[in-house]
């Protein structure tokens, strides 16, 4: 096969490939999730002669409604702070790009990665993790909210487009990976299975006990590998924290110091690029090494083997994992604990629980398509019903619905 070219393990070099990585291309081909071996549907339906059943179940996330909403969802900026910061749906492109060049390279379906990648933030809330924080609180009585399982109940239920059945009817692969992609589902003291979890676990079994496949654990990891990388751009770009402050961190700090090096003169922009991509290549070279080290003691021979180790196969080093914590430490305190931020997301929770207080008391103020069927103000029913209507808001929309029902100089 022709081996893609990835970045050098080095913390500065991003055009060349190091031996040790190029020689593990395709380590991980006799796991490779076979389309032709697919569990099936839930709903049968006749197969595409031109795409596989994981490129249609990728076309169906790309093409539903939740999926373009996350356009106006934000990751840590709420709307209206400017436009060069991530969105979700930025956030699940880069994350799909990762999870699809890792998977081709090592050989696993790069298609199923794709998918899960980008239908992995379709339960988010408006307003980030704000929204869900709200959500989870205003839910506590109700049977509780969970992105993950708010996923689960977009892409089983809550989209309407096919005539034959709701949501997307996507492969038993894909809905395994969509609620596993974090390992397995489990309840925990205090921490019950969610609701909708469990639900659909009864009409199809996930086998929520065991590990996702490992196209499932390529895009979970790959999502940290993006935000990581983003959250340092978005919060340098928007003066959260200074470059100072960066090059004392370890991983990333060598990096930056570095490409200084090289280039003294290089305008910041680039500069902060230039370490970025750096960043994820080491990342990545990291998760490549590290997997199949795991993969060489595991030894597993099947998609199944793989659900049965007991433990995740694709994963980073000890080392990038101790880094990985002082970066998402130092994000936590520089990042998402700063002022500015704090303050718009205290605003952000107040207007969510406005919203669900409302509409759980009034929920004829919900659309018509939204109240029919209700059975009265302040019950389980109308409390879920309330959620997804909030969790599937913009936020735009969630500042504009907020002032139509709140504000009296703003017209219904």
């Amino acid at each position: 096969m022709t081996r893609p070219a990835l970045p050098e393990r080095g913390p500065f070099a991003c055009t060349t490939m190091s031996e040790d990585i190029a020689e593990l291309a395709g380590c991980f081909a006799a796991l490779a999730t076979d389309p032709l071996r697919s569990r099936g549907r839930l709903h049968a339906e006749p197969e595409s002669a031109t795409r596989t059943v994981y490129q249609r179940d990728r076309d169906r996330i790309i093409h539903c409604g939740a999926f373009r909403r996350l356009k106006y969802k934000t990751q840590v900026f709420v709307y209206g702070e400017g436009e060069n910061y991530r969105t979700r749906l930025t956030h699940s492109l880069e994350v799909s790009q990762i999870a699809r060049s890792i998977s081709r390279f090592v050989g696993l379906n790069e298609d199923l990665a794709e998918a899960l990648a980008l239908a992995h933030d379709l339960g988010h809330t408006c307003f980030g993790h704000a929204g869900e924080d709200v959500l989870q609180e205003c839910m506590a009585n109700y049977n509780g909210f969970d992105h993950n399982a708010q996923g689960l109940r977009i892409v089983t239920k809550l989209e309407h487009r096919y005539a034959a059945f709701d949501g997307l009817n996507l492969t038993w692969e894909c809905l395994e990976g969509l609620v596993k992609h974090n390992g397995p589902i489990t309840a925990k003291p205090g921490k019950p299975v969610p609701l909708a979890i469990t639900e659909y676990n009864a009409v199809q079994d996930l086998a929520l006990a065991t590990w996702p496949g490992a196209e499932a654990q390529i895009a979970a990891i790959s999502d940290d590998i993006a935000y990581n990388a983003h959250d340092f751009d978005d919060g340098l770009k928007a003066g959260l924290f200074a470059l100072d402050a960066v090059k004392e961190l370890p991983l990333v700090g060598p990096i930056f110091r570095g490409i200084a090096g090289r280039y003294p003169d290089l305008e910041k922009g680039r500069l902060i690029h230039e370490a970025l991509r750096a960043l994820i290549a080491a990342m990545v070279n990291d998760v490549i090494m590290e997997s199949r080290r795991r993969l060489i003691a595991l030894k597993p021979k099947s998609v199944g083997d793989v659900r049965a180790l007991g433990q995740a196969l694709v994963g980073f080093s000890d080392d990038m994992a101790a880094h990985e914590k002082a970066v998402k430490a130092f994000l936590y305190a520089n990042m998402y604990r700063h002022t500015r931020v704090t303050r718009m997301t205290s605003k952000a929770k107040r207007i969510v629980r406005d919203l669900f207080d409302l509409l759980l008391a009034e929920p004829q103020l919900l659309p018509e398509e939204w109240h029919v069927g209700l059975d009265g103000p302040k019950t389980t029913k109308t409390a879920r019903r309330v959620a997804d209507y909030i969790a599937g808001m913009t936020d735009k929309f969630a500042l504009d619905e907020h002032a139509r029902l709140f504000d009296p100089t703003v017209k219904p």
